[in-house]
């Protein structure tokens, strides 16, 4: 007996580390009393476009020209894009492929969620522009580098503190006129002496004068290759480079190697795009949105409590500390794994409380007939566990199929109900099965009739 107390200690322990902890990581309540850990303050939860308001994009890639490299070609404009897309500060950007469905006619899309990009003419002038090639100098000495030096050191600061830093401009190097649009074609090589993957460029008549008159001027200095803004080489130029063709060697692997050569090459998106739909939401909706789904969570968990409360009694009592311990586990899940949360997910994490309530009223129904049929509590309570598991086992089996259906063929707002719903019928099984059972077990139960009136339900003593 004394091992099932001690369990059902340990849980109702973690149980309350698990809500001080969401609790802490969202609202940093203890900062007052101690120092909060850097750990929680980078765990809040994800809000999805619906809840955070932005905008939303679907484009349909023209693959006609790929033959056998619809894959490739499809990563490769992902990734284009949503390195184009950081470029502009947008905060956590998701761009990725849906796969191809009968929702979506059998094609394969690309969609582009922009939290806080609420003007849509922006979004899509964002998406449609060419990567951009840009061959940097060394900025030289002077006030006007000590002052950008300056700016950009306080920029980090407040970076580091949390705070929104605007573009800054480079304190280290400087645009030169040699750009992509000189470009004539990227080529794969390997290095003879290491082996390594290096990208050879060769340049047009007008860019081989440019990349001349630069490595002239900059021997001995560097001479940065920045790709949408990013820095892919910094080499030290040893010598003027005539002839039109410079070298990108780095920390390549030849599967990075062939695809930067592949989206240098292709000059612009690696496939050509359509925009087919559009949406715009709104901060005010999003704010609306979130505020009625932890409403309703709330109202739902109430309700729940106070039918458990009164029907089921000390049973009861205890299936609610264990449905606070399973919303408490799935709160953890949302930010650990991490879920992003959107209208749609907060709906199945809604249902999914359904889920594990049902699973206890089985067992509180079973463990009522047991003591109708005249046995006592201490024989009834594990009786109705064991002849409720078939039904919560197959009823939580087919809601499972039904999750992964829905995830496997939905769009993006039907994955995101589909993942918390899944989450929370696995969970529920956790709750209903293992800590409600513990708690049972922890009771010294006598067979009086208070006890029969405890564990009895509804106006059955």
């Amino acid at each position: 007996m004394w091992r099932k107390r001690l369990f059902a200690v340990i849980i109702l322990i973690l149980g309350l580390l698990g809500a001080y902890f969401i609790l802490q990581s969202e609202t940093g309540l203890a900062k007052k009393d101690w120092p909060t850990p850097g750990f929680f303050e980078r765990l809040p939860f994800r809000l999805g476009l619906d809840l955070s308001g932005g905008s939303h994009l679907i484009y349909r890639a023209d693959l006609s020209a790929v033959l056998g490299e619809e894959k490739e070609a499809l990563a490769a404009l992902r990734d284009v894009i949503e390195r184009r897309v950081n470029l502009f500060g947008v905060s956590e950007p998701a761009v990725y492929v849906e796969k191809a469905n009968f929702v979506s006619g059998g094609e394969e899309r690309l969609v582009v969620d922009l939290p806080g990009v609420t003007d849509i003419s922006s979004a899509i002038e964002m998406i449609g522009q060419t990567p951009l090639l840009v061959f940097k100098t060394e900025r030289p000495e002077g006030p006007e580098k000590e002052s950008l030096l300056a700016k950009f050191e306080e920029g980090q600061k407040l970076f580091a503190a949390g705070q929104q830093v605007s573009f800054l401009e480079d304190p280290f190097f400087v645009d030169s006129l040699l750009t992509g649009r000189f470009l004539e074609r990227a080529t794969l090589n390997f290095d003879q002496t290491t082996f390594q993957p290096i990208i050879s460029l060769k340049f047009n008549s007008a860019g081989s004068d440019l990349f001349a008159e630069i490595t002239k001027n900059n021997v001995g200095r560097t001479v940065a290759i920045y790709l949408d803004g990013a820095p892919i080489s910094t080499p030290v130029v040893r010598e003027a480079i005539t002839g039109g063709e410079a070298v990108i060697s780095g920390d390549f692997t030849p599967e990075e190697a062939k695809l930067l050569v592949g989206r240098l090459n292709s000059g612009a998106l690696p496939v050509p795009i359509l925009l087919i739909s559009t949406q715009t939401i709104g901060p005010t909706l999003g704010v609306a949105a979130v505020k009625n789904g932890i409403q309703a969570a709330l109202l739902g968990l109430l309700a729940i409590a106070i039918f458990f409360l009164v029907w089921y009694r000390l049973p009861g009592l205890l299936a609610v500390l264990a449905l606070s311990i399973y919303v408490v586990v799935m709160l953890s899940l949302f930010k650990l794994v991490p879920v992003t949360l959107t209208a749609a997910g907060i709906a199945g994490f809604i249902i999914s409380l359904g889920i594990a309530v049902d699973g206890n009223v089985l067992i509180f129904e079973r463990l009522k007939e047991e003591l109708r049929a005249g046995r006592s509590v201490a024989e009834s309570v594990p009786l109705g566990f064991d002849r409720a598991w078939t039904s919560i086992r197959d009823s939580n089996i087919s809601s499972l199929i039904t999750a992964i259906i829905l995830f496997w063929f939905g769009t993006s707002l039907i994955k995101g109900f589909a993942l918390v719903f899944g989450l929370g019928v696995l969970t529920s099984m956790l709750s209903a099965i293992v800590i409600s059972r513990i708690f049972l077990y922890a009771l010294t139960v006598s067979n009086s009739k208070v006890a029969r009136f405890l564990f009895g339900s509804g106006f059955i003593k």
